[in-house]
């Protein structure tokens, strides 16, 4: 799938992101819609969280897993009257389809690919609210994450507009007509500027995820994961829903034991001939610890970051590893996450 890299500054379309307001085009995102009187309780046992419960206007992150624990996608997942919504990665749309009619047996469940008919925006930053504020006189924006309200806009149809921050700012994506797709776009980056906001592209995107310490399906995260690896039980994960796909292997971890390796993240040396690429291996002492999955040298934080995984045995923020590299080693920090400015962690060697 395509999506715009930048708009020629992508460094600004970042600063826009964490000072004012940057707006996105999501769309090369996939999208389906569960629709039948049955879609609520099929969802719910398919999902690692608790999908019966939410009402209309409100939301959920999950995951889709295997019957051995491991994930097939995340998803971000909304309950509109009658109908669920699944927001998740680009590609998948196909796969995640036949996983799930793979299930439907006597069920009235129907799985409907979305993405021919609405198309997804999203506004980043602190002046976000505002900005989306201006699509109807009187419209507000929901005030708490994955809660979501629709506005019906002359000469538009109906948007539904998701509180949905996609790094540390505030943020709301919004399901859009797709025949009306440029045109709320060109009105968003129009209100955007005029509270000093921009169009952005996908890199400030991903410098602003990777600040926050937000793994990505694909990137941080795929088919190889158990989703307590990737940090994801505060989130994704509910322990008393009930039956699901992948359900025992979820309670097994979480009765005895942790898992082998986890999602951390990592200080970098301040000077670098180049960042780590994806799939770097990690090194503690003479022994392999773990990967790199993601990195950045961060505007942000005025440091060199990276996400990877790191085995069980050294992951306590503080433990010195080493990357390495195509061009060498490199030394690595182990640090908690979210990633915080201006820290810096004491080394295991350093007298308190």
């Amino acid at each position: 799938m395509e999506v715009v890299d930048h708009y020629g500054e992508a460094l600004a379309e970042h600063s826009a992101f964490r000072e004012s307001a940057g707006v996105l085009d999501l769309s090369f995102r996939s999208r389906l819609c569960l629709t039948g009187t049955d879609g609520r309780r099929f969802l719910n046992g398919q999902v690692t969280n608790n999908v019966k419960d939410l009402k209309a206007g409100e939301g959920c992150y999950a995951a889709l897993l295997t019957a051995k624990g491991k994930m097939q996608s995340d998803l971000n997942i909304y309950c509109l009257p009658e109908v669920f919504l699944l927001d998740f990665e680009p590609g998948l749309s196909r796969a995640i389809a036949d996983r799930l009619e793979k299930y439907i047996i006597a069920d009235d469940v129907q799985v409907v690919d979305m993405a021919p008919h609405y198309g997804l925006l999203s506004v980043q930053g602190p002046k976000s609210s505002a900005v989306v504020s201006t699509l109807r006189p009187g419209f507000e924006p929901r005030g708490r994450p994955m809660e979501f309200s629709a506005a019906s806009v002359p000469g538009i149809g109906e948007i539904y507009c998701m509180n949905q921050p996609r790094g540390a700012v505030a943020g709301f994506d919004l399901f859009v007509p797709a025949a009306a797709l440029s045109a709320v776009a060109e009105q968003l980056i129009t209100t955007a500027k005029e509270v000093g906001g921009r169009a952005c592209g996908w890199q400030a995107l991903e410098m602003l995820r990777i600040e926050a310490g937000i793994p990505r399906f694909g990137a941080d995260m795929d088919e190889t994961n158990l989703p307590p690896e990737a940090g994801l039980e505060g989130r994704a994960i509910s322990y008393s829903k009930g039956c699901y796909i992948g359900q025992e292997v979820m309670a097994r971890i979480r009765t005895y034991g942790q898992v082998a390796k986890s999602l951390c993240g990592l200080l970098l040396p301040d000077v670098l001939d180049a960042l780590p690429r994806k799939g770097d291996k990690l090194v503690h002492g003479d022994k392999e610890a773990g990967y790199i999955t993601s990195a950045l040298a961060s505007p942000a934080l005025g440091r060199n970051i990276a996400l990877g995984y790191v085995r069980r045995e050294c992951h306590q923020p503080g433990s010195e590893l080493k990357v390495r590299c195509a061009g060498g080693d490199q030394a690595a920090t182990v640090v908690g996450l979210p990633f915080q400015a201006g820290r810096r962690e004491r080394r295991a060697t350093d007298h308190p």
